[in-house]
């Protein structure tokens, strides 16, 4: 190993463990891009290549900045509070049965707005609500964190590690609903019922039936009817085999910008609210990712996935579960990004794209340190005044996201 590529490896290490940890508490998109400037400092990386490699996220940078204005839009005009205190008065006074449609809830937000909405936005409701309904908080906010990685893959807009991993190429919806509308129903039906039963104690009680649900004005109805247009739109998009970046973010831009115009106010405070920083986080990763790959490691990657691939089953197994664990050392976004590029290398089997989708959206349930998902939510619950170790989410992670990996990755190999 030269000092060049032993330089290189450390330097996204330690970025990529600053983007896990966030030192100081600095914003995880300080280390990314740190990690990326340091390189070019050090002449590790052409400036060439790094601009080529951020260019490459293109089409993940506009899907990421559509749904997150789809998101505040909703946000603001009180969307998913209404949802939320909806679930509660459906509850009948039944802790598990508000559990039920909370899970029920998040598997919508995830499915169509992607797994970042549900930790970031529908989590703070929530908590809010179970504080209303004066339920025992955490099974709700845990429903909150793992359905978000458990339904990431019904949907190519579900997750942005889906974008990553296949290079912002989806498969045809009509393809991918044949891979993955199986496993996906296994794994959030495994996740809920793991939930269930840890948490069975919590949910003996009993909770509120009637708290108060706010009125949608004009801006929140008009928001819930852009979230359900841009679902259509984008299903439309992917079932013609085309970018979902580019009418993501248009719609997003047009829904924030009707809705403060028919609220009769500035958009501008609703753009200062969105999580900008995560796109430089990305861009970062993308440069860590391709200096990496100038390396030759994910040329090894590749050549390993390549040779496993002879029995593309057993390949697919291996490779999505051994990913899926790994998404938990070095987060999956960054994962993602190396087992796209290894991937886009080696061109194995469908079957074996596949199962590494499934472990790089799932594999995060483990613990916190999984997915940039699970970060947020964990961020949203300290800012209510909850928190949930590394221990004790691991408790939980540690029994439902084996499972319900088993179980999806299973049912992908049953289907063929």
């Amino acid at each position: 190993m030269t000092v060049a590529v032993g330089a290189t490896w450390l330097i996204a290490g330690l970025s990529t463990a600053g983007v896990i940890s966030r030192p100081m508490r600095w914003p995880e998109w300080i280390w990314a891009v740190a990690g990326a400037f340091l390189l070019l400092g050090l002449g590790l990386m052409p400036l060439g290549a790094a601009a080529g490699a951020i260019v490459k996220g293109f089409d993940v940078y506009l899907f990421l900045t559509g749904m997150m204005l789809l998101s505040e839009t909703a946000r603001e005009n009180g969307v998913f509070d209404w949802v939320a205190a909806t679930a509660v008065n459906s509850a009948g006074q039944s802790s598990s049965r508000l559990f039920l449609l909370v899970y029920a809830t998040g598997v919508v937000v995830t499915t169509f707005m992607s797994n970042d909405a549900t930790a970031v936005v529908l989590t703070p409701a929530v908590f809010a609500v179970a504080r209303q309904a004066k339920a025992e908080p955490l099974p709700l906010l845990f429903a909150c964190a793992l359905i978000a990685n458990a339904a990431s893959f019904v949907l190519p807009i579900s997750n942005p590690a889906n974008l990553v991993l296949y290079g912002g190429h989806m498969p045809p919806l009509v393809q991918w609903m044949g891979s993955f509308a199986l496993p996906s129903l296994a794994s959030i039906m495994v996740t809920y019922a793991v939930l269930r039963l840890v948490e069975r104690k919590r949910l003996a009680g009993d909770c509120a039936c009637d708290v108060e649900r706010p009125q949608l004005t004009p801006g929140g109805k008009a928001a819930f009817a852009a979230i359900l247009l841009t679902a259509l739109v984008l299903l439309a998009t992917s079932a013609f085999d085309q970018p979902l970046g580019l009418p993501t973010a248009a719609a997003g831009i047009a829904t924030a910008l009707g809705v403060s115009a028919l609220g009769k106010r500035s958009p501008l405070p609703l753009v200062r609210n969105v999580s900008w920083g995560v796109l430089p986080l990305v861009a970062g990763l993308f440069v860590l990712v391709e200096a990496l790959d100038r390396t030759g490691v994910i040329f090894m990657v590749s050549s390993a996935i390549r040779n496993a691939s002879q029995d593309p089953m057993k390949a697919a197994a291996a490779s999505g579960t051994i990913l899926a664990f790994v998404s938990n050392l070095m987060n999956n976004l960054p994962a993602g990004l190396v087992a796209s590029t290894a991937v886009a290398q080696a061109a194995p089997p469908r079957i074996v794209t596949d199962g590494l989708l499934i472990g790089v959206d799932l594999g995060p349930n483990l613990s916190v340190t999984g997915s940039l998902a699970t970060i947020l939510w964990l961020q949203a619950i300290r800012r209510e005044g909850e928190d949930v170790t590394f221990l004790a989410f691991l408790k939980v992670g540690a029994i439902a996201m084996p499972l319900a990996l088993l179980a999806a990755l299973g049912t992908r190999l049953l289907i063929g």
